[in-house]
């Protein structure tokens, strides 16, 4: 059936009651995009375009799950899990996981969903997955979007502890003093940990509480940041894998290639059992909490 030749059903306007995913989760702008434009997504078929155009116009943190795509948008599951694998093969998504460092020494696989306006390439997400492209979302002359992760996270904060609910305004002007603390590698639970543990009982005023911890208990510059850690998933059978193995984010098996026939010099026993540990790291965590897109 022909579908990306039929018209797409009306699309919500705006996308500012669309959900939110848990703090940590959720759609991750790429960096460096250009500039939004009427164009931006005129050279895919019309169903996908619009739906590229609703993700586009979420903020980061939103969900875009198939299924609460599905609860928003006109399309059942079957028809958002294709058309977003469309998506991913045009270069504007990608899905994997990114290993992130926690405060006792140790680290933990996250479930991830880049999306990017601007349709890259195999050898642009090759080298984001390695950390070569620099980390900074707002390239000049592009607004920035509506909230920002530290914003995010502050207006998702009633539902840890609902006494810290806050205005928008209040999480406006308490994002700045969050942002330092991402910006030293706090992670969003380590944030959550210290605005919410031994609250007072009764909490008269939760921004100034907040805005008491965030400077009292900021964390200390890194001496060094690592680099990120990122694995690509395949948008078919959700295989990890090298980026270089998933062109259009899929697998050689889902693309009916043949594995070649082995020939040179083997592995060295180390680079062998690195690999193996990051693999059964990626899939044990898939195991644990698969999460569709």
């Amino acid at each position: 059936m022909a579908d990306a030749k039929l018209s797409p059903a009306p699309l919500p306007v705006h996308a500012s009651s669309h959900p939110m995913a848990n703090p940590g989760y959720g759609k991750r702008s790429a960096p460096d995009q250009h500039r939004s434009t009427n164009d931006d997504f005129a050279h895919l078929p019309a169903r996908e375009a619009a739906i590229a155009a609703y993700v586009d116009r979420l903020p980061d943190g939103a969900d875009i799950s198939v299924k609460t795509l599905a609860k928003q948008l006109p399309y059942g599951q079957c028809a958002l899990r294709t058309a977003l694998n469309r998506l991913q093969a045009a270069g504007h998504l990608r899905r994997g996981r990114e290993r992130l460092e926690t405060e006792d020494g140790g680290s933990r696989w996250i479930t991830r969903s880049w999306w990017s306006r601007t349709a890259r390439d195999d050898t642009w997400w090759a080298a984001f997955t390695r950390g070569d492209v620099p980390e900074d979302p707002q390239p000049s002359g592009r607004p920035g979007p509506t909230r920002s992760r530290a914003h995010i996270l502050l207006a998702a904060l009633g539902r840890t502890a609902p006494v810290l609910s806050l205005s928008a305004a209040d999480c406006a002007a308490l994002a700045p003093l969050l942002a330092e603390w991402f910006a030293r590698g706090a992670t969003d639970e380590a944030v959550l940990r210290a605005l919410t543990e031994g609250l007072p009982t009764p909490v008269h005023h939760p921004a100034a509480l907040v805005r008491r911890r965030l400077v009292d208990k900021l964390p200390p510059e890194p001496v060094s940041r690592p680099a990120p850690r990122r694995i690509l998933e395949c948008s078919e059978c959700g295989v990890p894998g090298r980026p270089e193995a998933l062109p259009g984010g899929v697998c050689g098996g889902c693309r009916g290639e043949h594995a070649p026939a082995r020939s040179g010099t083997p592995l060295p026993a180390p680079a062998v059992h690195a690999r193996a540990g990051e693999i059964r790291a990626a899939m044990s965590v898939r195991r644990q909490e698969r999460t569709p897109v």
